[in-house]
């Protein structure tokens, strides 16, 4: 069975890869990625002989080309994507071309960009009596959202929300969460290249969202974390959970009464 390997580079911090991604990148006779995203000291762990394609400039039918004819030809292909590529990686539509060919994909799954965000911003996106929800979504520009997922019905549950692909539609995203009845003081935090050496963090307001990020001229890779979950002052408020709760009994531990 012919199969190429799809590998999650993680956000941007080539130590963030996963170790099976990271051998995989290391065994491969190809490595193909895309070079506007992913981060070049990570493609450089590449064996010195493999082929190293950069996929930014090219269009689906040729990137996908480029791989049949290299797997026909015997070779290890790595496909290597942004993030995790189960989150707007465009991977089924690269799959369902190579199943054509009898090409199967085997997947290596990557550090997602929210999870950077939020380890750069050092906040937990569930917290316990606040919100057990996170929602990972994006806001609708040139591409449209199913009518079911329009962002204001999501933010009617009024937990985290995390927004990819967004930095450019910020009026759009406080109108939406507006008449969702969030508040204008409901805490945000957008992270830009998360755990890039340039990583710039900037923490705002819903009402105040639009003007920092122009003010800090953020409009492409950015993470936008919405919710009370990213209240900067969250460590000083009551929330706990039950796991570490001593009068909560579990199975590994029993109650301690007072």
């Amino acid at each position: 069975m012919k199969k190429i390997y799809i590998v999650g580079a993680g956000p941007g911090d080539p130590d963030l890869v996963t170790v099976k991604g990271l051998k995989m990148i290391q065994t491969a006779d190809v490595v193909m990625y895309t070079d506007s995203l992913v981060n070049q000291e990570l493609i450089a762990k590449a064996k010195p002989e493999a082929e190293v394609v950069k996929t930014a400039g090219m269009h689906l039918d040729e990137m996908v080309q480029a791989i049949v004819d290299r797997v026909n030809d015997g070779k290890i292909v790595a496909r290597v994507h942004t993030g995790d590529p189960a989150m707007y990686g465009a991977i089924m539509e690269q799959m369902a071309i190579l199943k054509q060919h009898d090409i199967t994909c085997e997947i290596i799954p990557g550090v997602s960009s929210v999870f950077a965000s939020a380890a750069a911003v050092g906040a937990e996106l569930t917290i316990p009596d606040l919100t057990q929800t996170l929602i990972l979504t994006r806001a609708e520009g040139r591409t449209p959202v199913p009518e079911m997922e329009k962002l204001k019905d999501l933010a009617s549950h009024h937990c985290t929300i995390a927004l990819f692909l967004s930095a450019t539609l910020t009026k759009k995203i406080v109108k939406e969460l507006q008449a969702a009845g969030w508040s204008d003081d409901t805490p945000i935090a957008v992270v830009q290249r998360a755990t890039w050496p340039d990583q710039k963090i900037v923490r705002t307001t819903l009402i105040n969202l639009d003007e920092d990020m122009r003010k800090n001229g953020i409009r492409k890779h950015a993470m936008i974390l919405a919710g009370w979950a990213l209240d900067p002052n969250i460590h000083e408020k009551d929330y706990r959970s039950k796991l570490y709760d001593k009068t909560f009994t579990h199975g590994f531990r029993k109650a301690v009464t007072e």
